[in-house]
């Protein structure tokens, strides 16, 4: 898309559409017009996750391998500047301010009800206006080193964990967004800033704005709070990964009343429309086999093998894909085992048409609910971006997808030879 030109993407069904527009500074820019909401929400993102250990630019002859946890520390330390405070600034405008890193993105982000341009001109300038020292950078080791420990002490943190170190064999999703001790040890202000430099230049960044705003608005501010950027080149590198799970098996034992498990199935990883598309597929069997409305739920709750607070997950991204079946029982195995045999039913006695028709009913309410939220546009807006696809695209493969869409993809979806159980067991 040619710089500084603004499309607008629109579904004429659903009577909803956005502003997207390829400033000349290299960001791209997306602003939902919400006419009546009273609240906005912005956010600033990088294409930058804990994942994102490996990198190179046209400049480099190589790629870097750097250590695990840096975009969450990076994350940390961009809200202190040398002249301000940021939670401050915030508070004379009136915004909510935060920030969040995930295996793949970092994000900044407020919420507010009024002054959203002032707030917006805060945003902007901050995460371009990067301050590391020494002195800052150890403080905030002895911070994140004790944020590491806790998460160490979480059984269901510890469980999710536990589960991708035995699915995965090199893909560094394995390993914990915050790194560990030993990986933000190695941590300084040179390689914050080579990291910086890499992932926050404005053409690996989205902004998205939606709620009680103007595009016109955004673009000005823009216009003067963003500076030029030169694209890079940025290349990110993952290992090869195998079809196959590391472990079948894996467990550990910690404080807790009766063991947790996470039943996971790893699967060939997709992107854009195929990912979206991968996505739905394994929701939808996720919930007619094993959700809340299934015979299994019924059935091993009942029996007390199960407790009701299970849960069921679709977890992927760039090199991963999983379907996660996670809950609490005396007997993981067990449930493991009947797991596995309802995908044999399935297979051979096809699935229920009615629940799959509900389900597709009330995953489509739910989505159209989305618009009601600013935040959930705004994050909708921008996970979009960053899979190549655009808010609409859900819906669209939604409304397409059948039933036997579904049932042919359980083989590659739910394969018993790729699985992992993960055990949180009690200390005897």
């Amino acid at each position: 898309m040619p710089e500084n030109k603004v499309e607008i993407i629109k579904n004429e069904r659903l009577g909803e559409s956005y502003i997207h527009k390829k400033h000349k500074s290299g960001l791209d820019i997306y602003v939902w017009e919400m006419e009546g909401f009273t609240m906005t929400n912005a956010l600033f993102g990088t294409k930058y996750g804990s994942v994102n250990t490996r990198f190179k630019t046209n400049k480099d002859s190589d790629f870097a391998d750097v250590p695990a946890g840096i975009a969450h520390f990076l994350e940390h330390k961009l809200f202190e500047n040398e002249d301000c405070d940021v939670f401050e600034l915030y508070a004379k405008t009136g915004a909510d301010g935060n920030a969040y890193t995930s295996f793949e993105q970092t994000v900044y982000l407020f919420n507010c009800s009024e002054n959203y341009t002032e707030s917006l001109k805060i945003l902007l300038d901050f995460v371009q206006k990067p301050y590391f020292t020494k002195a800052t950078v150890d403080k905030e080791q002895g911070i994140i080193g004790q944020e590491i420990k806790m998460c160490e002490d979480s059984p269901s943190r510890q469980c999710f964990f536990k589960l991708l170190e035995g699915m995965f064999v090199n893909h560094p999703v394995k390993i914990d967004i915050a790194g560990t001790v030993e990986s933000i040890a190695q941590i300084d202000a040179d390689l914050l800033y080579r990291c910086y430099n890499t992932f926050y230049n404005l053409n690996n960044m989205v902004l998205c704005v939606a709620g009680n705003c103007k595009a016109e608005e955004v673009f000005k501010i823009c216009d003067e709070c963003l500076r030029q950027a030169e694209d890079i080149g940025l290349q990110t590198e993952f290992p090869s990964e195998p079809d196959s799970v590391a472990q079948k098996y894996i467990s550990r034992k910690m404080q807790v009343s009766k063991p947790l498990f996470s039943i996971g199935f790893k699967a060939k990883p997709e992107s854009g429309i195929k990912m979206l598309r991968k996505e739905l597929c394994s929701m939808f069997l996720l919930e007619l086999l094993y959700g809340k409305t299934s015979p299994f739920y019924k059935n091993l709750t009942e029996s007390g093998l199960l407790n009701v607070n299970s849960s069921i997950e679709t977890f992927n991204g760039n090199g991963f894909f999983t379907s996660i079946l996670s809950g609490e029982s005396e007997d993981p195995k067990k449930v493991c085992e009947l797991a596995v045999e309802e995908i044999d039913k399935a297979k051979k006695n096809g699935l229920d048409q009615k629940r799959f028709e509900q389900l597709k009913k009330a995953t489509y309410g739910m989505f159209i609910r989305g618009f009601n939220s600013v935040e959930s546009c705004a994050s909708n807006m921008l996970s979009a971006h960053f899979t190549g696809t655009t808010v609409f695209d859900y819906s669209n493969e939604l409304a397409k997808i059948s039933l036997d869409d579904v049932k042919s993809t359980i083989d590659d979806i739910l394969n018993p030879e790729n699985m992992t159980l993960a055990v949180i067991e009690p200390i005897e």
